[in-house]
């Protein structure tokens, strides 16, 4: 079955080029071109990546990515920033939203396809594992695609994003085991990832919030200084 694809463009030209390039690709392709109806198309279609752009008539598609990533649901799609906006800072800021890949305008259509089968190819490797994972606070279950955070005798079920998730999974695995930043991007994202280190940062800080009592003083992930990251739970 072919994957679906929503492209959030409100450039009609430049929607139809996307579209008409993936459609090659074999990707089912819907278009919207404002906010709104983006999040209605998502609602009602549930893709499994979004190209969105940044600047859209309505709601901006920082708060739409802002929206999407606040829904209740199992599903979360993946979400790549398409924007003129080229500057450092505002790579962060679309990160910082939840988006997980980020292309600046004018862009190669090879590199789009590329980036955009390498987020895809995540969903298929995630799909492929069968497992759980448990250390004294957490369970992560591969199968149903839960994780547990065990306070004080009680269960609590996170709300975790896709890419959340996977790391909360990456790290439990092994705890105690130190990450660079370079292995978790290619673990997570694939060799192919075109994007920057920085967005493990973003996606640690944003679990933290969730996991941590207090994410300035971390008890679960702590920073390995000069390298990356490290899971500690005890057994």
């Amino acid at each position: 079955m072919a994957q679906t694809i929503l492209i959030v463009e409100d450039g009609a030209e430049i929607a139809r080029f996307i579209q008409q390039l993936l459609v090659k690709e074999g990707f089912t392709c819907l278009c919207s071109h404002d906010g709104n109806d983006a999040l209605r198309q998502f609602q009602a279609h549930q893709p499994q990546l979004i190209i969105l752009d940044w600047m859209l008539p309505g709601i901006d598609g920082l708060e739409v990515c802002t929206r999407i990533r606040k829904m209740a649901g199992s599903y979360d799609p993946y979400i790549l920033m398409l924007t003129a906006k080229g500057e450092d800072l505002d790579r962060v800021i679309g990160l910082s939203t939840g988006a997980d890949d980020y292309l600046v305008k004018p862009f190669s259509p090879m590199e789009l396809v590329a980036r955009v089968r390498a987020l895809l190819r995540r969903s298929l490797r995630q799909e492929a594992l069968s497992q759980a994972y448990r250390t004294a606070h957490f369970t992560v279950d591969l199968d149903r695609h839960v994780a547990i955070h065990h306070v004080n005798g009680s269960a609590k079920e996170l709300e975790l994003t896709t890419i959340e998730f996977e790391l909360l999974a990456t790290f439990i695995s092994h705890p105690g085991r130190a990450w660079s930043r370079a292995y978790l991007v290619e673990k997570l994202w694939g060799n192919d990832f075109f994007g920057e280190e920085r967005v493990v940062d973003t996606h640690v800080g944003r679990l933290r919030k969730k996991i941590e009592l207090d994410p300035k003083q971390p008890q679960f992930i702590k920073t390995v200084v000069g390298m990356g990251y490290k899971f500690e739970d005890d057994a």
